[in-house]
């Protein structure tokens, strides 16, 4: 027995520890509500709204006398990534939010929410609903669903006791208000939770005509508001009462967007919140706020009643029962609250009107708790009369409105015939097509295809891709767009278009004049933008300078005439444009912007790149919507004035539609846009562009509102600024004026260097008088000089060198050889006449005299080239040496400039024929020289060293006593050694072999040459038998100095 009640005891302690952890989860912890409610910013008892309230209230309640003070646990109900969001997607969400309550054991004691109808069903529905026990407090959850709920407590009157109210006012009659048996249910296609629900209550309970449906703009206001609108003014219904649920706003406009008092409308407004309503303005707490924070005053009420009995006297259940929150009333911040036996509250609902002077007064009221009309002012001053109107018109106004009604049926049914025939033959045409004919568009001017532009682009004038297809149709300059994928037989929806196309005519849209079938192709034929497209405007700083010209107002005029455009093409016909782009707006002489690119969707494919919205991205397509954002991303491109969808992050195009295409699950990725460094005007023009760019296409406004908003945003920097139109043109054009100013100077600077330029590069080229003939008559006319000396020199072994060297060392070989020369004429009065492979020609004298001096100037160039090439050294065959031959000859001759293309100054005559004789019969490292120029020379003062050669022969002139020039004295050239007549036969026979032995050695890297090599066969071979032995020997023998090789260290060196 004792081990019997021992175990009984411990079961006991059991149940006991059990019931507390189950029935009271957080005993320990405080009493807990759970805050479940929509998250977002848009409903009006959200949480972002309705938390600051309730935490309001539990430090209110803190204050009071209770045993544990009130805790809450707000849950919030994302519905964002639903397709339908807010109340219409909370179901979902509050089943899972409810589940992970139970599943951690934190159910609490008191659920406040979640006032959306579909949420709160599932929570209090006995047959389908979780079947919870604890109570839930909501400020909503209207719906007749929601009616007589065990555990639901509604802290504002549901649809159900406004329906009754209409049930009992209908019947209600006396000497102001007759009584009605019909009225119309003025519905909106768009519907908070609160009115869509009164809307199904109401339908419901009373015999209503819901034929009507318009569609009305319903902004959140703070009250909730049910408006009997009686109108004898509508004749197309048989009622004259109106009841609509709304805000004053939707009076506004169903009044046409005026208040002035109109005699055969009556409006009774009918306030079902109309206590407290001062206080919660005060407040600044809508009618969601208030209830919440009014319903954890009720629950702290409660708790205080209940925790104020003996621990002894508590059961456990009390918490949990919802009795009491029946038949108990409460003071609260939205005044006094009475809740009846099924949880509801009952109210007194106020009946207002319109008096004589415009003003809202009190006409009745009506309690809800004994559904009984009260008269509070038994004489009111109605525009209409001393009673209400009836709720039908007069018999009489009927037969008038039937038979009106009749006749304008019939007029309608005529006129309806008319235009269905004139459309019949028009739709007719539009089925037809005919192309523009080819010989009508004729090409037009050079001179004619260049942009209005100052600026000078390089890139445009060779980029051939650049250039448009343009032409003169009917007068007027157009550009040819290629209709690609079209072979010009189109089918009967794209001629239809075609034709749609063809009558568009607007300021901001470009004309389409027709197509025009060429071999190579379709095009259409477009009005043309002589400024170009708006990408090239903004690219082009230099016309358009940031702050002077193109300054934000202009920036804002520029999207203002794209939304202009762009409203009226989604209004027409064609509906979309579907490519829109910065590239696709033109500029006009007169700075219209204008759009072009619209039409022929049945003929173009939709373009994928950086205007495109990201939903036709991820599927091909066209939308007004997409052209929206198409617009954000012009607009962007308008304000900053950088490339198209410029960011800092980000260059890549590819990586950027990427981007687009696949965003990131947190935020949206789009272009740059200053927010932190936005003055006040710049800011809403941000947050437009911000908008017309959201993920979410329903969320993007359409054009009718961005030209608006817009329109609004120019006026108010116009009038900011305080000036007229006419004061606002004559300043941009004196801005203009004065920046043209600045760019002719600029670009008369700019002029004169390239002029420069030019003009050393002709001087270069040709002599200068010649280039100064040239620019001023275009001739040269030939010229006859009585005494010129020429030079002529050429490379001896030219054509072995050649043979053991590739192209490219040949032209280095020679660009280096002659570079010396030219820099050597540049200090003598001589004239480079041409160069022929190896051959160098000058003249002095030439083409301006200078009496003897030419014969001096020839000589002293003649030394110094020799002079130079004593030291020069080949890049690509170090250490071998390179001769040339000089020979120089005086006489007449005659010059002109030969040729049109690239033409040449040449000489001509026996002069010149014998110059070139006295080289090819010279010597290297020698210069020959005839002997008129040896005459020359002696008539001067000038001391030439020379030596006679002798008799020699020349072709054409037979022998000639000739010279070799040395030297002049006084002068140190530091002319090299000639070689001999014999050694000069040598060299031809051993030149090839010593280039060959020249190359193994450059081959072997860093190895240095054991001896100076000859020409001489025999004397190589010397030198290998000597060896060792006969080193010192050979490098003392008396060979001649030409015939030794420089020893170097490094190939690459030149001596």
């Amino acid at each position: 027995m004792a081990y019997r009640g021992w175990w009984v005891c411990v079961c006991w302690m059991v149940l006991i520890a059990g019931r507390c952890e189950t029935i009271y989860p957080h005993c320990l912890d405080g009493i807990m509500m759970n805050v479940v409610l929509l998250d977002d910013d848009i409903s009006p008892w959200s949480m972002t709204f309705v938390r600051s309230a309730v935490e309001s209230a539990i430090q209110l309640d803190a204050e009071l006398p209770l045993k544990q003070n009130l805790t809450a646990n707000f849950l919030g109900l994302k519905t964002s990534l639903y397709s339908k969001k807010g109340c219409q997607s909370s179901t979902c969400e509050v089943v899972e939010t409810l589940k992970n309550l139970t599943k951690t054991g934190q159910e609490g004691w008191v659920l406040l929410g979640p006032t959306c109808t579909h949420a709160t069903f599932q929570m209090v529905d006995q047959e389908v609903g979780l079947k919870l026990l604890m109570p839930i407090i909501s400020a909503g959850s209207f719906a007749l669903s929601c009616d007589y709920k065990d555990n639901l407590t509604r802290i504002l009157p549901p649809a159900r006791k406004i329906s009754t109210f209409f049930t009992k006012f209908w019947d209600f009659n006396n000497n102001i208000k007759p009584k009605w048996s019909t009225a119309f249910l003025y519905k909106k296609q768009e519907n908070t939770e609160d009115c869509h629900d009164i809307y199904v209550s109401l339908s419901l309970s009373l015999s209503l005509s819901l034929s009507l449906s318009l569609s009305l703009s319903l902004s959140l206001y703070i009250y909730i508001y049910i408006y009997i609108y009686i109108s004898h003014s509508l004749l197309f219904t048989d009622c004259a009462v109106f009841i609509v649920c709304g805000t004053p706003g939707d009076i506004v406009d169903l009044k046409n967007g005026t208040m002035e008092v109109d005699p055969s409308v009556v409006f009774i407004l009918v306030d079902l919140y109309k206590l407290g309503a001062i206080n919660l303005r005060s407040l600044q707490m809508n009618d969601y706020m208030a209830a919440y924070h009014d319903a954890v005053l009720l629950f702290g009420q409660v708790m205080r009643k209940i925790w104020s009995k003996p621990e002894s006297e508590l059961n456990h259940t009390e918490v949990v029962n919802i009795n009491h929150f029946r038949n108990i009333s409460f003071d609260g911040i939205a005044g006094h609250y009475k809740l009846d036996d099924h949880g509801d509250r009952d109210v007194n609902f106020s009946v207002i009107y319109t008096t004589t002077d415009n003003k809202y007064e009190t006409l009745f009221i009506f309690n809800t708790v004994y559904n009984y009309t009260n008269i509070v002012n038994s004489k009111p001053s109605f525009i209409w009369g001393r009673h209400l109107p009836n709720d039908t018109p007069d018999q009489g106004v009927q037969n008038v409105i039937v038979i009106g009604l009749g006749v304008t049926v019939v007029v309608v049914a005529t006129i309806a015939f008319i235009f269905y025939r004139q459309n019949r033959r028009e739709r007719q045409v539009r089925k037809r097509w005919s192309h523009i004919h080819s010989d009508l568009i004729t090409p037009l001017e050079y001179n004619e295809r260049s942009l209005v532009s100052l600026k000078i682009d390089e890139d445009h004038r060779t980029n051939k891709s650049y250039m448009i297809r343009q032409g003169r149709y009917d007068k007027k300059i157009v550009i040819l767009k290629e209709l690609k994928h079209s072979d010009g037989n189109f089918n009967k929806r794209q001629r239809i278009e075609l034709n749609s196309l063809l009558h568009i005519d607007y300021y901001n849209l470009t004309k389409f004049y027709g197509t025009v079938k060429y071999d190579h192709g379709v095009f259409g034929v477009f009005e043309y933008g002589e400024r170009g497209s708006l990408r090239c405007v903004l690219n082009d700083n230099i016309s358009y300078p940031e702050e002077t010209f193109m300054d934000w107002e202009f920036k804002i005029s520029v999207m203002y005439d794209i939304a202009k455009g762009m409203s009226y093409l989604h209004s027409s016909d064609i509906q979309v444009h579907g490519r829109l782009k910065s590239t696709n707006c033109v500029v006009d002489n007169r700075m219209v912007v204008k759009i072009t690119g619209f039409g022929c969707n049945t003929i173009l494919n939709p373009g994928r790149d950086l205007w495109t919205a990201p939903e036709h991205l991820r599927r091909q397509g066209i939308s007004q919507k997409g052209d929206v954002y198409s617009f954000a991303i012009i607009a962007q491109e308008i304000v900053l004035r950088r490339k198209t969808f410029y960011t800092e992050a980000y260059s890549d195009r590819t990586e950027k539609m990427a981007r687009v295409q696949y965003p990131m699950k947190i935020t949206y990725f789009r272009p740059d846009l200053n927010f932190e460094t936005a003055g006040e005007k710049e800011l809403e023009v941000y947050m437009l562009i911000k908008i017309c760019w959201d993920e979410d296409p329903e969320r993007r406004p359409d054009f009718k509102k961005i030209e608006s908003s817009l329109g609004k945003i120019f006026s108010n920097l116009h009038n900011q600024a305080n000036e007229s139109y006419m004061d606002n043109l004559i300043r941009r054009l004196q801005m203009y004026s004065r920046n043209l100013e600045h760019l002719v100077e600029e670009r008369t600077a700019l002029y004169k260097a390239e002029r420069d330029r030019a003009d050393c590069l002709n001087f270069m080229l040709l002599p200068r008088p010649v280039v100064r003939s040239l620019k001023e008559t275009g001739i040269v006319e030939p010229e006859l000089f009585e005494e010129v000396t020429v030079y002529f020199s050429d490379i001896v072994g030219f054509t072995t060198l050649c043979q053991y060297s590739t192209p490219m060392e040949v032209v280095d070989m020679l660009n280096d050889i002659y570079k010396g020369f030219d820099s050597i004429l540049d200090h003598h009065d001589v004239y480079k006449v041409e160069t022929i492979g190896d051959a160098y020609m000058v003249a002095s004298g030439l083409p301006r005299r200078n009496g003897n001096r030419h014969a001096v100037d020839i000589s002293r160039m003649a030394l110094d080239i020799l002079a130079f090439m004593g030291t020069f050294q080949l890049r690509h065959l170090p250490g071998l040496p390179v001769w040339i031959r000089i020979g120089m000859h005086s006489g007449p001759c005659a010059a002109g400039v030969v040729g049109i293309k690239m033409p040449r100054y040449c000489l001509f005559g026996d002069t010149v024929n014998t110059a070139s004789s006295m080289e090819s019969t010279g010597h290297p490292l020698r210069i020959h020289v005839s002997q008129p120029t040896i005459s020359i020379l002696q008539r001067t003062d000038c001391k030439f060293e020379y030596e006679k050669r002798g008799e020699t022969f020349l072709k054409g002139k037979g022998t000639e006593l000739t010279y070799w020039l040395t030297g002049e004295t006084g002068e140190d050239y530091n002319l090299p050694t000639p070689p001999t007549a014999e050694n000069c036969q040598r060299l031809q026979q051993d030149l090839a072999q010593m280039i060959q032995e020249c190359l193994e050695n450059r081959s072997l890297g860093s190895e240095v040459m054991e001896k100076r090599n000859t020409l001489s066969t025999r004397q190589r071979m010397v030198g290998r038998d000597g060896g060792e032995q006969g080193g010192e020997e050979e490098d003392n023998d008396d060979q001649p100095e030409y015939l030794h090789l420089a020893t170097v260290n490094n190939f690459s060196t030149l001596l």
